[in-house]
């Protein structure tokens, strides 16, 4: 068993070899059949346990068809990356952090127009928030499965704070929603509350302060509307034990929290994590009673 496996491990040429190969074969304009073979031919690579040359693979794959713009190949070698990162049991470091902040960086950044009474062709319009949300969701996906290696390996427990900050900044100024007049405030409200599900208020903290300087560098308008007003309360509230206070909090900011009804749930975690208050049974009195009585 071990003899075959070094006899892979020999068969296997330097890295560069494939990757200039693919590179060729990317250029020109075969992005599937790329794909296919690097996939394949990392994969190789893995099963010989040479988890650095499967990485630059992958790294060379990921930024070359994201740089080609197709977003969704480029993507799903991202976190086939990622993964690898984690079998390889890859140390979080600065070196690593570098290599996804590249990859990162090669996803398309083009905002939708800021507003949608300015389009005239509302199919072209469709297409592009199509394509904004397959950016967003791949990006997504990829930056996830960083914060969650990051915190198996190196990282603070919650996962590293740049790649939160990426992923939270790129949600923001990709999100379709934000081409929505007054809808730019979910965008932020989601991005800051996915963070206190996770018990963690110093990235809140961080996020927030991060968006306002980038709009007061861009001369954009920081949203003032009353979802932002809850938003900037809830997160001095949860410097504090004070249950009542953010029970007073959601009760007052009702109608705003209820545009976006996810926004109930997570703030029930919200509750659980922060303050210890369990989640309301759905069923009420009914299933209190329902237990009281025990099993028929």
């Amino acid at each position: 068993m071990m003899s075959r496996q070094r006899t892979r491990r020999a068969e296997l040429p330097p890295a560069q070899d494939n990757i200039d190969k693919l590179e060729k074969v990317v250029n020109e304009g075969n992005y599937y059949g790329a794909q296919q073979m690097y996939k394949s031919i990392s994969a190789r690579y893995v099963s010989a346990e040479r988890y650095s040359e499967a990485l630059d693979i992958l790294h060379s794959g990921a930024c070359i068809q994201l740089t080609q713009g197709q977003v969704i190949c480029g993507a799903e070698l991202a976190l086939l990356f990622v993964e690898t990162l984690g079998k390889g049991k890859i140390p979080y470091d600065d070196e690593t952090l570098d290599l996804v902040k590249r990859i990162f960086e090669k996803f398309p950044q083009v905002p939708l127009p800021p507003h949608l009474w300015d389009v005239d062709d509302m199919q072209q319009l469709s297409e592009e928030i199509r394509t904004a949300k397959a950016r967003v969701e791949g990006c997504y996906s990829f930056l996830k499965a960083a914060i969650k290696w990051s915190s198996e390996f190196g990282a603070s427990s919650t996962g590293s704070p740049e790649l939160h900050i990426m992923l939270a900044e790129y949600i923001y100024s990709e999100s379709p929603e934000v081409c929505y007049p007054g809808e730019d405030d979910l965008a932020i409200a989601r991005a800051v509350l996915r963070y206190l599900c996770l018990g963690n208020l110093k990235d809140a903290n961080i996020l927030m302060g991060e968006i306002k300087k980038q709009a007061e560098s861009t001369e954009v308008q920081f949203p003032q509307t009353d979802l932002m007003q809850f938003i900037i309360f809830l997160l001095q509230t949860m410097e504090r034990n004070a249950p009542p206070l953010f029970n007073m909090l959601r009760a007052n900011f009702k109608p705003s929290i209820d545009r976006e009804p996810a926004f109930h749930e997570m703030l029930d975690d919200i509750a659980g994590k922060f303050y210890g208050i369990q989640r309301r049974d759905p069923m009420g009195m009914i299933g209190d009673m329902f237990k009281m009585m025990g099993p028929m």
